[in-house]
């Protein structure tokens, strides 16, 4: 049905007078439940289906999206498409990739759970609950919740192009997540923890999910500021990843090619110490960023960003890589009416060192849990965020900390990496071992 639809309109853009299109269409279904101090709070049934449509006329193209799938509104939008491609300007990097690169067969990366979403909405709503009952068990000091969720998304995404490309697969993804509330003498602390996958029964049991978000909570109280200072800093497994969104954001075609990234003109060079292997790699079974093809239909795999701490390969699509004088990294994605540039499963690759072992090895520091805010400079690399976490004290965690800024330079960051625990998980797009920084500036008081 959804190639079916998607050949159809490109035919007519054909028709219209396209010399080449291509389009994305997403159906999905998506359901939600919320549940808080074991009350239903809210219930969400939605189904949506978008449609990313590109016309070239020439080297002129124009795109547009949709959401109304009608006969009548998608004759609206490629006739509106073409005639806007009729008058817009050439450009000659812009096109669809050649036929030949387009992937062939599909490969199984089991990314679809058949049985998986049967569950009644009472079930997926229960199994919220009892999350949120094991996070309020665990601890006295958890006297109440911003609620606990289980959601569950089925989608199928196909992609089609005038030449007479389609192609299209299915999808599967499941979640459970909570946020407790710690209270004591008047103090109160949040926290989250969460569980997603592609199969559900893959998802950690929400008992674990509930207990381990109210320990985090629970660690919380207390907080105090420091005074400022330059010392090692820890990132925990979650915030550590926040690091790897901005190296991949600056390694990214649109951002390189509107001279806006701390790395360009690095590619070659050394931004890392040699223990730094950063890989995107959208081929790995079962995971949540994979997929077989990306937003043009080129076909997904395993990339180098950084090895050994060289900067190996940046992250392209069709249009950036022509920009660039280079070749597409198969990174495209739609977004919305247009094609910009993402990753898929973006990791550093792990140590040797246990998160013990790394946390003993600082005498003063912060281990940080929380990071607030977006302070990161994609032009300079410069980095200041706020954060929240545990002061580590003659190698152990001592009490927690909050309203404090972390703040240095990308670059410097990572050329101050002193070790990389080895406790990657594969549970979220970009992840990360839990991370050491030799020399981080902690600001407080």
């Amino acid at each position: 049905m959804s190639g079916a639809l998607l050949v159809d309109v490109l035919k007519r853009a054909v028709a219209r007078g396209a010399t080449a299109a291509d389009g994305f269409l997403v159906e999905e279904r998506h359901f939600s439940g919320l549940v808080r101090l074991g009350q239903v709070d809210t219930v969400t049934h939605a189904d949506d289906r978008r449609l990313s449509l590109r016309v070239f006329v020439g080297q002129a193209s124009a795109a547009a999206s949709t959401s109304d799938l009608s006969r009548e509104s998608l004759e609206r939008v490629v006739d509106e498409a073409t005639a806007l491609a009729r008058i817009t300007a050439a450009d000659p990097h812009a096109g669809l990739p050649e036929p030949g690169q387009l992937i062939e067969g599909l490969p199984d990366l089991d990314l679809s759970d058949p049985t998986g979403h049967d569950l009644a909405p009472e079930d997926k709503i229960e199994l919220a609950r009892r999350a949120e009952a094991a996070a309020l068990a665990e601890d006295p000091r958890i006297t109440n919740s911003e609620g606990a969720e289980f959601f569950d998304r089925q989608a199928r995404y196909a992609y089609a192009t005038s030449h007479g490309f389609e192609r299209e697969y299915p999808t599967s993804s499941f979640g459970i997540t909570v946020s407790p509330v710690a209270t004591r003498a008047g103090e109160m602390q949040r926290d989250t923890w969460y569980s997603t996958a592609r199969r559900r029964a893959k998802l950690d049991d929400p008992e674990s999910i509930g207990r381990t978000a109210a320990r985090r909570a629970v660690r919380r109280l207390g907080g105090r500021k420091v005074k400022t200072t330059e010392v090692p800093v820890i990132f925990d497994p979650e915030n550590a990843a926040s690091l790897l969104r901005a190296i991949a954001g600056a390694a990214s075609g649109p951002t390189l090619y509107r001279r806006a990234s701390f790395l360009l003109d690095r590619l070659g060079s050394r931004i890392a110490v040699p223990r730094v292997t950063i890989v995107d790699d959208g081929t790995l079974p079962g995971a949540l960023g994979s997929r077989p093809f990306d937003g043009e239909g080129l076909a997904t795999r395993r990339t180098v960003l950084v090895r050994d701490g060289v900067l190996e390969s940046y992250l392209l699509d069709t249009y950036s890589a022509r920009k660039l004088g280079m070749t597409s990294t198969h990174h495209a994605v739609r977004d919305g009416a247009g094609v910009s540039v993402s990753t898929s499963n973006l990791m550093l690759l792990s140590g040797t060192a246990s998160p013990q072992d790394l946390i003993k090895s600082v005498k003063n520091g912060l281990y940080v849990t929380e990071l607030i805010g977006f302070g990161v400079n994609g032009v300079t690399g410069d980095y200041s965020r706020g954060a929240a976490g545990l002061w580590i004290e003659n190698g152990e965690l001592s009490y927690p900390v909050e309203e404090v800024t972390v703040a240095g330079n990308l670059l410097e960051m990572f050329a101050a990496v002193e070790g990389i625990g080895n406790d990657l998980t594969m549970r979220d797009r970009t992840v990360s071992p839990t991370l050491l920084i030799g020399r981080m500036v902690v600001a407080g008081n």
